[in-house]
């Protein structure tokens, strides 16, 4: 298995958990948690330009 199939898997799985243990609200929130540390790491690690992204958001630039 490839490092991104074990870490979907993981990611999968502590969401299930947190699901089934604690709630829908507490799932929501780890997902949540997890999505803006996965955005951080990326900004981190130089693979998102957060200028790029504010201009996105704002209308100024497309993708294309």
């Amino acid at each position: 298995m490839t490092t991104a199939t074990r870490t979907g898997i993981l990611v999968g799985a502590v969401l299930a958990l947190t699901w089934v243990v604690f709630g829908f609200w507490s799932f929501f929130f780890v997902g949540v948690a997890m999505a803006v540390g996965a955005l951080i790491g990326r900004v981190v690690d130089g693979k998102l330009d957060v200028s790029n992204v504010v201009e996105a958001v704002r209308g100024k630039r497309t993708s294309s």
